[in-house]
């Protein structure tokens, strides 16, 4: 039989043992939170107390600051895969003020060390560099622009928006505009600076450094928010010279540059630079640009400015009281651009460009009334495929990409005015090229008839006055039909075809070609003029029926581009379909293995053509092209040509003339038009020797057909 006292003593006994582990448990748990307890009070005893100092004085000297990283910016490619724009590793002088232990000073002899290696910094204080201290600009201030009611406001420049902040000192006692001289305005800042005392007069290293401290005065309050590039693409020994010299706060950033791969093609492909605070930045602001992103400004660099650039990348950078990078952080990495491919030819670019410039040094050169040689006259070539693909697209005189900075001023100064592209922008009188025009607008609406022949005599007649002659007079040219017409580019057969076709219809047609209308092509251009009563209302000039006859033939107020004047060429041979004129092929990804975007080339409009009429048009252009002056410079092309001369006057001076010259080629099978103008030069048909040579480039196999391969190209 069980004794129960003793099942109670087992209980107990257990219990006690339980209370004795609970007990070890508890204690073990005291003693390890003591000994964390007292590590961390030997933890902060060592941060606060024995390093402390240390450590506020490391806090106080590492600067932490967000920046923007450009992405890697596409390629620019012609239509055979030739590389015309890439980049190249470079590096660029940076300063940061806040760690510069003698301002001035270093900044002094970071501009000795520029002198010396022939180093060009950035300097856009409107003073000039040398003395007597002049403005460099008409309105260094302020100007008076309008708004978008149309109403006058003040816009002040940087120059007047930092003299504001300073009207202690930059501006005149009342405060008032107008502003101060620039050799009171450069001595005052050169005092504000610390580089000269009161009444003191700036030197020639006062004047350079005050452009410097200028350009940083902008930003620290905040008129300008672009990083400060003092000088870009310096070399190794300039880099070697700034780290001899321990130039504290004086960075050499890596960064990339375009790089040119060709001298040709300057007013298609454009220029980058930084954005403009005043005028840019709203608009790529809203683009998510960061304010120092390097952006396209002219050309193709700006008409595909979003897909070239890519995506900018930010990061956070520590740096220590040297400025020196500690660590990075990555918040967005930067994607790079895509590469655009055009429709130009390269090769069909450089042969142009060339021979616009042999043509221009024939040339003799004229004196003016002064005695004094005139500016060399300007010249324009335009290339296009029967879809508006430009192929080449020249301007004489031009300038060279690389050198493009350098000699800015020297060419904003030339009176040829090479930064003008006349492929686009100039405006001529087509003179008799307008002739297919008229005659297309005729034959269509029922004024005349190919077969139809009307006497030329050498004198139109139908009015009392005027009564305009033909360019053959006193001679006469007799009975002519369109086709003869045009071959002889008959005034008096034209007169009395747009007498009969009038005024409205001649510009409903010029409109429905692209004359005196936007191309659509991505660069700047001009829309250009077709005569008639609104043009000529807009100019306050009175119209009459017999502007008609001057309208017909290309003269009065009709004013086109070159390639405008290309483009109608190409939809006249092509059958009637008017295509937008373009310089993009397609885009393909950064790595080239994909096509991102195609160019979709869908006809404008496109005008009905009988093909009874477009055969006499393009015949009297083909017997045109067999003629004596043009069949020497034609007939040795592997293919067959129609042309078109005209001569246009510019003035009230029978002389003073511009030469303009169209063609297509091969006649059977149209693939190509081109538009030639020579200012101030002879008849149209000397520029035939030039078309010739355009047209042998493109159609030899060593030339146009010549494709570079690279290796992740897409083959086409």
């Amino acid at each position: 039989m069980n004794n129960p006292f003793d099942h109670t003593h087992i209980q107990e006994e257990k219990a006690e043992r339980e209370a004795r582990r609970l007990r070890l448990r508890t204690n073990l748990l005291i003693l390890l939170f003591c000994a964390v307890l007292a590590a961390f009070v030997a933890i902060l005893y060592d941060t606060q107390i024995v390093k402390g100092l240390d450590y506020l004085a490391d806090s106080n000297i590492r600067t932490v600051q967000p920046e923007n990283v450009d992405s890697v910016r596409g390629d620019i490619l012609d239509r055979y895969g030739r590389i015309l724009v890439t980049n190249e590793v470079s590096y660029n002088v940076e300063l940061d003020t806040t760690v510069m232990k003698d301002r001035n000073a270093t900044l002094d002899r970071l501009l000795d060390i520029c002198r010396e290696e022939g180093v060009t910094w950035t300097d856009n204080l409107p003073i000039s560099k040398t003395a007597p201290w002049t403005y460099t600009v008409a309105a260094p201030f302020s100007s008076q622009v309008e708004n978008e009611d149309g109403e006058k406001e003040t816009q002040y420049t940087s120059l007047g928006r930092l003299a504001r902040l300073e009207q202690y000192k930059w501006l005149d006692p009342d405060g008032k505009l107008p502003e101060p001289s620039a050799d009171r305005l450069l001595a005052a800042m050169c005092e504000t600076f610390g580089l000269t005392g009161e009444g003191e007069i700036p030197t020639q290293r006062d004047r350079d450094l005050a452009g410097v401290l200028y350009e940083l005065y902008l930003r620290s309050n905040g008129i300008n928010n672009n990083t400060y590039v003092f000088a870009r693409g310096v070399d190794i020994t300039f880099i070697s010279k700034v780290k001899e010299n321990a130039l504290s706060g004086v960075r050499i950033e890596t960064a990339t540059a375009r790089k040119y791969e060709t001298s040709y093609a300057a007013h298609v492909l454009g220029y980058t630079g930084p954005i403009d605070p005043g005028s840019e930045w709203e608009r790529y602001r809203a683009l998510d640009y960061p304010m120092n992103a390097t952006v396209g400004k002219e050309g193709v660099e700006l008409a595909f400015e979003e897909q070239l650039h890519g995506v900018s990348g930010a990061r956070r950078i520590v740096k220590d009281q040297d400025g020196n990078v500690i660590s990075q952080e990555w918040s967005r990495e930067p994607e790079p651009g895509d590469n655009a491919v055009l429709t130009l030819d390269m090769a069909l670019q450089a042969t142009t460009e060339d021979l616009l410039a042999q043509y221009a040094a024939r040339q003799e050169v004229k004196v003016g009334e002064d005695g004094e040689p005139e500016p060399a006259k300007g010249m324009a070539a335009a290339v296009v495929d029967m879809s508006g693909g430009v192929l080449a697209l020249a301007s004489y005189p031009t300038y060279d990409l690389s050198t493009f900075r350098e000699n800015y001023s020297e060419l904003l100064a030339d009176e040829s005015n090479p930064l003008h592209n006349r492929a686009t922008q100039g405006r001529y009188a087509p003179g008799s090229t307008f002739k297919m025009l008229t005659a297309v607008a005729a034959l269509s609406e029922e004024k005349i008839t190919p077969r139809e022949r009307i006497e030329c005599t050498g004198t139109y007649t139908f009015y009392t006055t005027p009564r305009p002659h033909c360019w053959i007079h006193p001679g006469r040219h007799g009975m002519e039909n369109v086709t003869d017409a045009i071959k002889d580019s008959c005034n008096c057969f034209f007169y009395e075809a747009g007498r009969r076709t009038g005024i409205a219809k001649l510009r409903e047609y010029a409109q429905q070609f692209g004359l005196g209308e936007y191309t659509g092509i991505e660069l700047v251009e001009e829309k250009g003029w077709v005569a008639g009563p609104e043009t000529s209302e807009h100019f306050d000039l009175p119209w009459f029926d017999g502007n008609t006859l001057n309208a017909a033939i290309g003269q009065d107020n009709n004013m086109f581009t070159p390639l405008q004047l290309a483009n109608y060429v190409a939809t006249l041979v092509n059958g009637g379909n008017h295509y937008a004129c373009h310089l993009l092929k397609e885009f393909k990804s950064s790595d080239y293995s994909q096509v991102t975007q195609t160019y979709d080339a869908a006809p404008l409009n496109t005008i009905d053509i009988d093909p009874s009429h477009l055969q006499a048009i393009k015949q009297g252009m083909y017997d045109l092209s067999k003629t004596y002056t043009m069949a020497r410079w034609f007939s040795s092309l592997p293919v067959e040509v129609g042309c078109k001369t005209g001569t246009a006057e510019t003035s009230a001076k029978a002389a003073s003339t511009n030469a303009v010259f169209v063609c297509f080629a091969p006649y059977d099978d149209p693939q190509v038009a081109l538009c030639l103008v020579a200012e101030g030069g002879d008849a149209g048909g000397s520029l035939a020797e030039l078309a010739a040579g355009i047209l042998a480039q493109y159609f030899s196999t060593d030339g146009s057909l010549s494709t570079v391969v690279k290796e992740n190209t897409l083959l086409r």
